[in-house]
């Protein structure tokens, strides 16, 4: 067996495989016998069908199977032995030579793989970045307050307010939902600035190829055209988070799930009016996230922005920036 590498440009690879039959033999006699041992023929004990037809009926099936076990055995050595580390998994390339599938035959794969591109950036005091302080404007306030003095006229069951009562509690809603607004942009803007003070590039063909293969059946050439752009900046980010954690010297604790599921399920409660929710109740629901891998991956993710962007906070220069809820939404 040899694998080759050929370096097409910084970041994408072609690996050459080349698999002798010496290299599939055992493996193809031990499936042979596995086959054997549990195959039911008619006219025969089982476990006693003849090895030439076990050969003859299945040789082919567990050939392929052999030779796949090989394929990945020897890519996973290769890609760890060398320190490589690779954006999804390698892919059948389009100059991959044609297989004739017969024992005793020796086969050549070849494959595409695409390297993760390093990032190294630091946050420094000197990076700047626009801090939005959203002011609100009298048309605002006015349409918010016609729809709340709408809403506690029509709804009987709510108890009724005095027009201050109603303006108070409207700058204070404005109020809350411009600061989340602003903090939404910041963290928002701070991703951008380091995804191109990083100057992050990505394998942007391979990376479509291999969404595809991975969801297949699930999406499309058409849904992929329409959302890398929007997959690329997240990616991206990704990246740069991870380089900062490790910069950071950060980890994610299994505290900080539990933390984060936690204020989750409070905020869902809270969604639906409901406060002081009795700790075991919160404790359950917490439990049962928890056991979701794809919950658990997605508190995680959250987490390391907490963190990472938490320690940019207090390291970067702010611009401070008034700015209209109407020019806010323009940007």
């Amino acid at each position: 067996m040899n694998l080759t590498k050929k370096q097409i440009d910084d970041l994408n690879l072609e690996l050459t495989l080349e698999i002798a039959p010496e290299d599939y033999a055992e493996e193809v006699r031990k499936k042979l016998a596995e086959r054997r041992r549990n195959a039911e023929f008619k006219g025969f004990r089982k476990g006693m069908v003849p090895a030439s037809l076990i050969k003859r009926v299945y040789g082919e099936q567990v050939l392929v199977d052999a030779v796949n076990d090989v394929i990945t055995t020897s890519l996973d050595k290769y890609i760890t032995d060398n320190g490589l580390h690779l954006l999804g998994e390698p892919l059948g390339s389009d100059s991959q030579p044609e297989i004739e599938w017969a024992d005793g035959n020796s086969f050549t794969f070849v494959f595409d793989a695409a390297l993760s591109p390093e990032v190294n950036v630091e946050v420094e005091k000197a990076d700047e970045v626009v801090k939005y302080s959203i002011t609100t404007s009298a048309k605002e306030k006015a349409s918010m307050i016609e729809n709340m003095k709408k809403f506690y006229v029509e709804n009987k069951e709510a108890e009724a307010k005095t027009d201050e009562e109603i303006e108070k509690e409207v700058a204070e809603r404005l109020k809350e939902n411009h600061r989340q607004e602003a903090e939404w942009r910041l963290s928002k803007d701070i991703r951008d600035f380091y995804v191109n003070k990083a100057g992050v590039k990505l394998p942007e063909e391979f990376l479509k190829r291999w969404l595809f293969a991975a969801n297949q059946g699930k999406l499309n050439k058409e849904d992929i055209e329409k959302d890398f752009a929007g997959f690329c900046e997240d990616f991206k980010w990704q990246l740069v988070r991870g380089s900062l954690m490790q910069k950071f010297g950060f980890k994610v604790e299994h505290d900080d799930i539990y933390e984060a599921a936690k204020a989750y399920v409070t905020y869902q409660y809270a969604m639906y009016g409901l406060g002081n929710v009795p700790e075991d109740m919160i404790a359950e629901a917490v439990g049962n996230i928890l056991k979701d891998r794809r919950q658990v991956e997605r508190l995680s993710e959250q987490v390391e922005d907490n963190k990472v962007l938490g320690k940019i906070k207090e390291t970067i220069t702010f611009k401070d920036k008034k700015i209209s809820a109407e020019k806010f939404r323009e940007l």
